[in-house]
Parts: structure tokens; sequence; C-alpha cells
């Protein structure tokens, strides 16, 4: 058994019980300072609804209660190695209340009505405490074999308990008065409170006179959380506290504390603070220098601090003053070598005439800015359903993926949903406003200031618009959105889009997403939508196929690669087809690289950054009035709209003029099955149901041969189970 010393009646400050180990003995005897936290928490929710006896109506209550309480003990050493000061910092709310909804149904004895009444009833109590400078009462109790006990105990605390109780009633017979009334702010003691860790903690050999540690303890919906750093036999001069804030969007300057749980977002400020105590009879200067160290990591244990920032400060006798300055987060949720980052340890040294007298260490998570990803043409956010899955596995949980119109109210765009869909779409300004929505709640959801934006086909031009005209500044320089990686965008336009296009309005269907991708239509938008504001752009194109529509030029199946690449500087080219750049593969060896930046992608650059093609203009010409002259429209020899029943197969006639060649383009979902036949009924193409080719938004079968007049065939087959429309268009002499 061990042997516990015997204290004086000391109700007030740190006491030392126990045996020590010789080791620990040996090494000081003096009092124990630095600081001690203590929270308690506890949410609970409860609803209950209870039907009437009568059947004809309910009785439903719902009750919710929080509380929170927070303590801050700073600890001060005396002369006696027993004892210490404690002081104590605390803060207390706890709010309940109760809804109570009754319905039911009633008859007016005068007029035999029926009704429907109901009553509402609703009861609000606060209690709150808010005090600094108490005496506690801080225990450190040592045992033999070097493990040891924290307790804390707190006193009594003064507050105020207030409440309010309201009451509604609608469709009795004899109309019924509610209530408004606020219970008066009135005195309210809070009991002292006693918690301690559980004795398994250890004293660390190289270093016993230092404590750190955290006990966590949840019974009955309760938590309650101790976290302590203590010295002793050190300098007058300590290091009471770290802490990290970063602000709460979207209120500039509203700081908030970072927990350990909850960390911040890559792109973030972080205000790092080191609380710098004196505990001597005189003034002291000191020096607090703030630095990323890696000891302890897995991959860079043996890498050498770096210094983030240091700051001299004055501390007079027997006081406490703050040390603190802003650090950009941007970048650090990876490594310059692309590895995710997953906690950042920042240590802050404490230095007295060049010597260093105390320091800690703590850790702070950040995660990857929140990824808001932008669906194309006759598409919808199901076409980023995987991604969620593809960032988790790439980084952590914490990086997480925002695909526009995932949850609608936050904003949906419009560009027609599925292929084969002709109905009314959005225009790329109103689909941009939308984008503008979403990326808001991303930013208010993961509490970011930034974030970076993946758009694939049409959704890159969605983008553009909104960095162009609604992009927001912040005071931090930064652009809100840091890069927009685009995946076969149309940036100057798809000579598809402008052959359905045409097609479409021939049959005086009129489709506002499609008209945009017309070349002519896009040559305009480069010529206003100009600005990039420091966002760094990105795109890849597909080069698999070797002619497209009208046009015998590499592309994706939908855009051309000098159509992608436009006037950006970071682009690339890869054998992917355009309905396959949002998948797995495409994010790992084109988005992935551009997205998971380590600090050294954001220092010294003016916001442009590599890659990011700065702020130049399309590639248009110009005449002497300042009119911009787009390419000519592509003219479809022959176009038709067709209706498929589940199951039907329609022959259509398709019209053929003598040219150097001879293509065909049809929108119409992978369902359905194309065969095209010459006039001699030999098989000149096909498209089948269910293959890579049926997959993309435009469908193309190309006759690569010299062709005479004639009547050709069609064959359409539907083999879905539901009614599809094909939109179809034939030209020739392909350039």
């Amino acid at each position: 058994m061990i042997a516990m010393r015997s204290f004086p009646a000391l109700t007030l400050g740190v006491i030392l019980s126990g045996a020590a180990t010789p080791a620990i003995a040996a090494q000081c005897a003096s009092g124990w300072g630095g600081t001690v936290h203590y929270s308690r928490t506890q949410e609970t929710r409860d609803s209950k609804t209870v039907p009437k006896l009568s059947g004809k109506g309910s009785h439903t209550s719902t009750a919710s209660m929080t509380y929170d309480y927070a303590a801050q003990v700073v600890v001060r050493p005396t002369p006696d190695p027993d004892a210490s000061i404690a002081k104590a910092n605390i803060n207390l709310a706890q709010v309940a209340s109760e809804t109570v909804r009754t319905t039911d149904e009633d008859v007016c004895l005068q007029t035999r009505e029926r009704r429907q009444v109901s009553g509402t009833s609703e009861s609000k109590s606060v209690i709150s405490a808010n005090a600094s400078n108490l005496e506690a009462e801080v225990n450190v109790s040592l045992d033999s074999d070097d493990s040891y006990r924290i307790s804390v105990r707190l006193p009594q605390l003064q507050g105020t308990a207030s409440g309010s109780i309201s009451s509604s009633f609608s469709g009795q017979c004899v109309a019924k008065k509610g209530v408004n009334q606020t219970v008066p702010e009135s005195p309210y003691s809070i009991d002292p409170v006693s918690f301690g860790s559980d004795g398994d903690d250890r004293v660390n050999p190289s270093d016993p006179n230092r404590l750190t540690g955290s006990f966590v303890k949840t019974w009955a919906g309760v938590t309650e959380r101790l976290t302590w750093n203590l010295r002793r036999c050190g300098s007058a001069l300590r290091l009471v506290d770290l802490k990290f804030e970063d602000m709460r969007f979207p209120n500039w300057e509203d700081w908030q504390d970072i927990s350990d749980q909850r960390g911040t977002i890559d792109g973030n400020i972080v205000r790092m603070t080191a609380i710098v105590a004196n505990d001597g009879d005189t003034d002291k200067a000191a020096t607090v220098k703030f630095k990323e160290t890696y000891k302890g990591d897995k991959w860079d244990g043996a890498k050498p601090d770096g210094t983030i920032d240091e700051l001299s400060v004055v501390v007079p006798a027997g006081q406490q003053r703050e040390v603190r300055f802003n650090w950009d987060s941007s970048g650090y949720a990876w490594y310059d070598d692309g590895r995710p980052r997953l906690v950042q340890r920042i240590r802050a040294e404490l230095e007295e005439k060049g010597k260093k007298v105390d320091d800690q260490t703590r850790n702070l998570k950040v995660a990857p800015k929140p990824l808001v990803l932008v669906h194309g043409l006759w598409s919808n956010w199901g076409a980023w359903a995987s991604w969620q899955n593809i960032l988790t596995t790439t980084h952590s949980y914490d990086w997480k993926a925002f695909p526009v119109g995932e949850k609608p109210e936050y904003g949906r765009m419009n560009t027609g949903e599925e292929v084969g869909n002709f109905g009314a779409t959005y225009t790329i300004a109103q689909n941009a406003f939308e984008l503008g929505k979403y990326v808001r709640y991303a930013q208010k959801d993961r509490n970011a200031w930034h974030i970076d934006l993946v758009a694939h086909s049409m959704g890159g031009l969605i983008s553009r618009r909104y960095i162009h005209d609604l992009m927001p500044s912040y005071a931090d320089g930064k652009p809100q959105v840091s890069r927009l990686v685009m995946l076969g965008t149309p940036n100057m336009g798809s000579v598809c889009a402008d052959q359905i296009s045409a097609a479409l309005e021939y049959l005086e269907i009129p489709m506002h997403a499609l008209r945009e991708l017309r070349p002519s239509v896009v040559a305009q938008f480069n010529a206003t939508m100009t600005e990039r504001k420091g966002v760094k752009f990105s795109v890849l194109a597909g080069n698999v196929f070797p002619a497209i529509c009208t046009m015998a030029k590499a592309n994706d199946g939908v855009v051309a690669v000098e159509s992608a690449r436009w006037t950006i500087d970071d682009a690339a080219e890869d054998n992917v087809i355009h309905t396959a750049m949002t998948e797995a593969g495409p994010f790992g060896s084109f988005v992935k690289p551009r997205l998971a930046q380590g600090p050294s992608a954001y220092r010294g650059t003016d916001g442009s950054g590599s890659g990011g093609g700065g702020g130049g203009a399309a590639r248009i010409m110009l005449t002497d009035d300042g009119v911009s002259t787009p390419e000519p429209s592509s003219k479809a020899d022959f176009a038709k709209l067709v209706k498929l029943a589940p199951g039907q197969t329609v022959d259509v006639a398709i019209p053929v003029k003598a040219a150097r060649n001879l293509g065909l383009t049809l929108v119409a979902a992978s369902v359905v099955s194309a065969t095209l036949t010459d006039d001699t009924g030999a098989v000149a193409g096909r498209n089948d149901a269910e293959t890579p080719e049926a997959s993309q938004t435009f469908r193309s079968i190309l006759v690569d041969r010299p062709v005479t007049r004639g009547r050709w065939t069609l064959k359409l087959h539907n083999s879905g189970e539901t009614e599809r429309y094909v939109l179809l268009s034939s030209w020739s002499s392909a350039q």
C-alpha cells in the first residue's frame, strides 16, 4: 500500500500527494505551475406523440436540453513544494426547452359545426454564469510506479436564471387567448464541481517535471473532459496555453476556438495565441517562437523544425500576456509531394535571453478545401456519385465532395438532366447563380473560406461565368475559388452542339443549354467573360477520336482538343472519352495532382499560380467595330426527331447527297441502337446500345468515303423499358 501524506486543512491551490519515485524526488522540490482545463457537456432530445383516446387527435411533446460548462484553471507555484495557487475562469450555459402541441376534433353545441382544434405551448429556461479569477483546487497525486492522477475542484458559481412561456390556440368554438410571458432574471447558484483522471497516466522519465495529458469520461449522455499541462522547477516565465482560432464563415473577424476534433480547413486564416505568464517578482522580457515540428511524424520525424513566426513580449511581474499572429493554412492539408497531411504539429517555444525556458506542442488538423463538383450538359449531380469515396480514400473523410444539386434546397442547375431530354433548361447565367448558392452552402457546412471547383463539360463555362460575375472577394486577398479544374470543357464551343442545336431550331425546339455551346455563342461568351480574378485554371482534353460531327480533328466524342485547351496554360491531353472524365482514372492522373498541393505551391505566388493562365482573354477575331466574328454555324443536311416506344424499332429514311464523306450525329439514351445502311442495303456504320460509344452525349457514325446521291436508312431500336426520343442530324464533306 502506498503511504499517503497528510496535509493541513487546505481547500485551495494545488496539492501534491503520494510517494514520489527517487528519480522524481531528485529532480526538484517545487510547486506545480501551468494550466488545467475542465469541461462538461450534455445534450438531450426527446419527442413523443400519443394519439387521443377518441382517435381524432394527438398530443405531441418535444423537449431538448444543452449544457456546456467550461473552466480554465491557471496554476502558479509557491515556495512551498506541496502547494500552489489555482485561479479559475468559468463559463456556463444551460438551455432547456419544451414544446407541446395538441390537436383534436370538436363539435360546437350551438351550430353543430365540426371543427379541428389545436393548441401549442412553449417553455424555455436559460441558466448562465460567467466568472473569472475564482479560487480553485488542483490535486496532483504521484505514485511509486510513476503513475499519477490529476483532479480538480471548482467552487460554487453564482449565475442567473431566466425563461419564457408562450401559448397559442386555434379552432375552438369559444376563442381561447394565448399567453406570452417572460420570466425575469433571478440569482442562481451552481454547485461545486469535482473531477479527476483515472490514474493510468505515467510520468515521462526523460522529463519528470512536466505532466501533460487528457482524460475523458462519458456517462448517461454527459461528457466530462480534463486536460492538463503542468511543470515545476522551471523559469519564472512559462507558457500557460497555446490555442488556435479561425473565423466563423461568413463573418470576417468572428473568431472561434478550433477544437482538436473539428480542426480547420485548408486556406483558412488561423489565429495562433500563446499565453505567457511571469511568476517572478520583476518584469520579464521574452521571445515566443512558433514552429511547425515534425517530431513524432511517421514519415518525416527526422525533418528539422521550421520557424513560422517570432514575436517579442514583456510580461509584468505576476501577470500574463498574450502573443498572437495570423497564420495562413493554405496547402497544409497536404505535403509537398502530394501525400495527405492528417495533422499539423505546432510548437511554441518561450525564450528568455536566448535560452529556451518552456515550450508547448499542439496538433492542428487541417482538412482539404471542400470540392464543389459542377456537372455539364444533359447531366445532374449523379455524375459525381462516386467522388466522395474517391476523396475519402485519397485523403480522409474530412475531404468533402459537394456535387451541385445533390441537396437541391441549396441550389440546383438545370442543363437537361439526361441525354435525350429536350425540355427547357437554364441559361449559363442562371446556372452560375445556382452554382454560387451551392458554393456558399459548402462553405457554411465546412466553415471554409476557400473552395476548389472541378467542372465537367459545360460545367466549366458555368464556373467561368460564376468566377467572372459572382465570385466575392475576401480581406485575405485570396480568391474564393482556389482552383478551377475543367474536364472536357468546350471553351471554344462544340461543333456537335452547333449541329444539333441547329437541328433543334429547325424543328422549332429551343434549348438554352445546347445553344450556348455553339462556337459562335461561346465566342461572344469569351469576349466578355475574361476575368479570372487570380483563380488557377486547368483543363483536361480527350483525344480518343479522329473526327467529330463535321470536323475531322482529335476529340473526346463531344469537344475537340483545341476547344478544350483554348488559352489555358495548364492543359493536358489523355486518351479518355468525354463521359468517362468524371471517373476515377482522370481524377488520379489529372485532378488530384492539381488539388493535392502542399504549402510550397502557395508561397511567393501572385494568385495566378503555376499553370493558372493568368487573366488572358480568348483568342477571337474582332472587326473594326469590336464585334466578334464567330465561326459559321454548321448546317445539317437533314434533321429529324423520332419517338420510340419501349422495344420499338423504327426505320428512318436519310436523304444523301454526293459528297466526300457522310456523317450522322444522334442524341439518344444508351439503350437505343442505331444501324446505318446504304441504298444497296449494306451496313455502312452502327452505334450499338450499351457500348462505350452509346454512352456519349453526341453519338456519331462516320462514313469516311465518297458517297453518291441516294436514300439511305437508319434503323433505330429502343431496348429500354421507357419511351425515348432520338434527335438525328446528317452532314457531309467533313473537313
